[in-house]
């Protein structure tokens, strides 16, 4: 078979996605032609995509193609899918074809585009909801969801035109924009240009007719509303009406947590930090503040959860920094775990136990584990080629010493890594090795050492990855990883390490090493468990009662999802491992990365010293929480979002709800007389609700909260459509119906309450103080939306939930956290050094002074860098930067030159 396919052609994305599930399943040769050439010789005009059979037949329709592909891997056709196709051809594309030619051809933007597709992809939206499956025709991708993803990404692949109120459809096109071959389908067609490679192709086509029929609107939730059957409104009804009396029982508190037989037992971890450096905003989405939405869910729903974490306090990184501040690697651990725990404090995460890796019970479990290994014939021993520096007199561990990358040529690799082209590399590689303690040149060496034989247990591994990712969550990122791990072929893994600070290795001849972190890190869950509470084997030798749920950033996907279930598989021991594994991709600051040394990116400890709360923190970071892609944190973009979706959506609607029953009412919530559009909104809540916990179920934590700023933009346009300050003044039945929209929606605002609590948590305690909800509807999520507030509940006092964050204010934050932080203590520095030995000049100096000047700007400049390239002394470069600097203005102004102005003031 023989496709072929253009750059720019728009059918050529699903047909290339399809193609991409079919591989190894027939021989496929692809060519790329040219929008002009004639492919199929009985057609009077040029097409493409085009597949030729080798029978010598051939299929130009993009639909009829992908449809060959998906039953040449096994799928089975369906009425659903062909409802959809037949849709797509006859309704989306002549909504789309008018869309991408307005964008790409006549220039035009926002609702000039998107309102002659709105009415197609609220279509798209709705049919998700209703169906309650991640796909357009099931639990599983079909020939529909490729075909439509193709013709819907060239537009939607900018997130301008995909509207955030269509959570169902946002998440969707996600997925399915997540997957390897849907990938390799837009990057070949669109070459990285966006939409904008369409233009030739588009160019050339006619300009289509815009959509004929119904009026776009711009109000999807009436359609919605109206479609939505009478046993769902019934139903909805119904379950409104019980109110509390639906409640189950709250759960006892237990101390300590442990598994009940019979019931959810949900076990939490988020990766252990590492102690020694403070946490930045990536590591928090990644790991902690991921984890805590996911348990405060867990608990709303009644469900038995413990969630640990702690800090991971061995190895050469913490050296590296005792060494660093002059002190102890215990001091260290001491130091820094107090810094951690009040960080995570302040950001409002619920850990049960915030424990750490440098205990009893961290070295008995892991020599545990490894004499279990041992005696299994699971662990091997090899003499190891290492770097040793003569002139500290030991063995250099990777983070000890540092060259150039054999790869790429990066002057700062790592000795385990380089942190340019990301790949993993033997320290006796790195060319021009230094050690980083002393900066001689290290020998070449032989040492003894551990490997776990990860090809023995290979075997084992895929056997349970086979039972356990079938039906479970882990993200595809996890996934992929893995298997590319698996595709390579496991080999040995060294298991210890020539350092004094860490778990000792229990056995003769290697008294004098450690385990390695890789090794040992993971067990500190078990062991801080175990510090928690002696029955600690409930939890992590139960696979059969507890769901382990484990969340981190991408890499450490390969140590929890391979090196620790290895680990525990061979030494067969019935370890519970994990069920589902959470894996983000990284979070960046605005065009870069986090930076301490460079001052760039806000870090943990300081996000508490900008006069912006914990939850907007928290609520921006999960707004953006980079779960398919990478994300980048915004200054902008955290102004916009705290003042149109929290201060004018969210904070809006809860604040007037409240308000109305105060002013209007008396405080006391009035009596309510439902209309069927009032019944029709309880089923939409409901309906949306029941789409919150599908996706938390799923972990799929960034789409859920698009849920609840949904919810919200439904209870602002009930409002506003109702004007129940207007009605309030008129006719009895007018006053009847503002008691009733003004009921209904301080009863939505309660709802909203309890399903912000895993996002925000003391926004949403403030909001149940205010409405001083019932207890009992505080701490339990149904999956219907119940009357908590009824006839006759009285209020407390309402106030503004948020503030409007202004542009000075983003400024500046943005100057001071964009290296302005570091130009800082420079400035401090200069301040407090000494002048270098040059005269002061007048307005211009002679042609003498000038070249002087430059000379010691020069011989300056070069002392600067030569301290930069042997990693001296932070404060000893910052004292010679001062000095360079004040070199510069004095050259300045023995030029006649006014002197540069300072990249960014920090304002108090």
């Amino acid at each position: 078979m023989r496709l072929f396919v253009s750059e720019g052609a728009p059918g050529s994305l699903p047909v290339l996605a399809a193609a991409g599930r079919a591989r190894g399943r027939a021989e496929l040769l692809i060519s790329t032609v040219g929008p002009e050439d004639c492919v199929v010789p009985f057609l009077t005009r040029p097409k493409v995509p085009v597949l030729q059979l080798d029978s010598g037949n051939y299929l130009f329709s993009t639909s009829a193609i992908c449809r060959y592909f998906f039953l040449l891997s096994g799928w089975e056709q369906d009425d659903l899918t062909n409802q959809w196709l037949e849709w797509e051809a006859t309704e989306l594309q002549p909504a789309l074809s008018a869309a991408l030619y307005y964008l790409v051809v006549q220039g035009k933007k926002g609702e000039d585009v998107l309102g002659s597709v709105r009415r197609a992809l609220t279509h798209i939206d709705h049919s998700l909801r209703r169906q309650n499956c991640p796909f357009l025709a099931g639990e599983t991708e079909s020939l529909a969801d490729i075909v439509l993803w193709g013709a819907l990404y060239p537009l939607l692949q900018d997130p301008a035109y995909l509207p955030e109120e269509l959570s169902a459809l946002h998440s969707w096109f996600q997925t399915l924009s997540t997957q390897e071959p849907c990938q390799r389908a837009a990057e070949t067609v669109l070459k990285q240009q966006g939409v904008l490679a369409l233009r030739p192709y588009l160019q050339k086509q006619p300009q289509p007719s815009p959509p004929e029929g119904r009026a776009v609107t711009n109000e999807p939730e009436e359609e919605e509303l109206a479609t939505l059957s009478e046993e769902e409104i019934a139903l909805a009804v119904t379950a409104w009406e019980k109110g509390l009396e639906s409640l189950p029982p709250l759960q006892p508190q237990q101390n300590p947590v442990l598994p009940v037989a019979g019931e959810r037992n949900v076990l939490i971890t988020s990766a252990l930090p590492y102690v020694n450096n403070v946490p930045h905003l990536g590591n928090i989405i990644g790991c902690v503040l991921s984890a805590d939405v996911f348990a405060r869910y867990s608990r709303l729903r009644q469900w038995n959860t413990l969630y640990l974490c702690g800090t991971d306090e061995y190895g050469t990184a913490t050296e590296t920094k005792a060494m660093e501040e002059g002190l102890t690697p215990q001091e260290i651990c001491d130091k820094y775990h107090v810094i951690h725990a009040d960080i995570y404090r302040w950001f409002n995460i619920s850990f049960d136990v915030f424990g750490r890796t440098t205990t009893p019970q961290q070295t008995k479990i892991t020599q545990d584990i490894f004499q279990r290994l041992l005696a299994r014939g699971f662990v091997l021993q090899d003499t190891v080629e290492q770097l040793r520096c003569e002139r500290c007199a030991r063995f250099l561990a990777d983070r000890f010493v540092e060259g150039v990358c054999p790869f790429c040529g990066f002057e700062e690799a790592r000795g385990d890594q380089c942190d340019k082209c990301g790949k993993l590399i033997n320290a006796v590689e790195l060319k021009k090795p230094q050690c980083k303690v002393c900066r001689s040149c290290p020998v070449v060496k032989s040492s003894q050492h551990l490997f776990l034989d990860l090809p023995k247990l290979e075997k084992r591994l895929e056997e349970w990855l086979g039972r356990t990712l079938p039906g479970s969550d882990w993200t595809p990122n996890a996934r992929f990883i893995i298997r590319s791990w698996l595709r390579d072929g496991l080999k040995p893994r060294c298991i210890t390490r020539d350092l004094k600070w860490g778990t000792p290795v229990p056995l003769e001849g290697f008294e004098d090493k450690v385990f390695y972190v890789w090794f040992d890190a993971t067990i500190g869950y078990l062991s801080i468990t175990a510090n928690y509470t002696d029955q600690w084997e409930r939890w992590w030798k139960n696979p059969e009662q507890v769901d382990l749920y484990q969340f981190m950033a991408k890499d450490n996907v390969p140590f929890h999802g391979l090196v620790f279930p290895c680990s525990a598989l061979g030494a067969e021991d019935n370890y519970t491992l994990v069920s589902h594994l959470i894996a983000t991709e990284y979070l960046n600051y605005e065009d870069g990365k986090f930076s301490k040394s460079r001052g760039v990116g806000v870090f943990g400890d300081m996000a508490q010293d900008t006069g912006i709360p914990a939850d907007i923190w928290r609520f921006y970071l999960l707004y953006i929480r980079p779960e398919g892609q990478d994300s980048a944190f915004s200054w902008t973009d955290m102004l916009l979002k705290n003042n149109s979706e929290l201060l004018n959506n969210l904070g809006n609607f809860i604040n007037r709800a409240g308000m109305f029953v105060s002013k209007f009412f008396g405080g006391y919530v009035p009596e309510m007389v439902l209309t069927p559009d009032d019944q029709r909104l309880l089923a939409h809540v409901t309906l949306e609700l029941r789409r919150y916990h599908q996706l938390l179920e799923k972990v799929r934590i960034r789409d859920a909260l698009r849920s609840i700023l949904t919810i919200s933009r439904h209870g602002n346009q009930y409002i506003q459509v109702n004007e129940p300050w207007k009605r309030i003044k008129g006719s009895e039945a007018d006053r009847q119906r503002a008691g009733t929209v003004t009921g209904l929606a301080v009863n939505i605002a309660a709802l909203l309450s309890v399903m912000l609590q895993p996002y925000m948590p003391t926004v949403s305690a403030t909001i149940q103080a205010q409405l001083q909800l019932p207890p009992p509807a505080c701490s339990i999520l149904l999956t219907n939306f119940l009357c908590t507030l009824p006839a006759g509940h009285q209020i407390g006092t309402v106030s503004p939930l948020f503030q409007k964050l202004e542009n000075d204010q983003i400024e500046s934050l943005r100057q001071r956290f964009g290296g302005g932080q570091l130009e800082e203590t420079l400035d401090l520095k200069a301040k407090t050094s000494p002048k270098p030995a040059v005269a002061e000049t007048g307005t211009t100096a002679g042609p003498q002074q000038i070249q002087a000047l430059m000379d010691e700007v020069t011989k300056q400049g070069n002392i600067v860098r030569e301290l930069k390239a042997q990693k001296a002394d932070k404060n000893q470069v910052a004292a010679e930067v001062a000095k360079l600097l004040d070199l510069k203005k004095q050259l300045a102004v023995a030029e006649g030159k006014p002197p540069e102005a300072p990249k960014s003031k920090k304002k108090k």
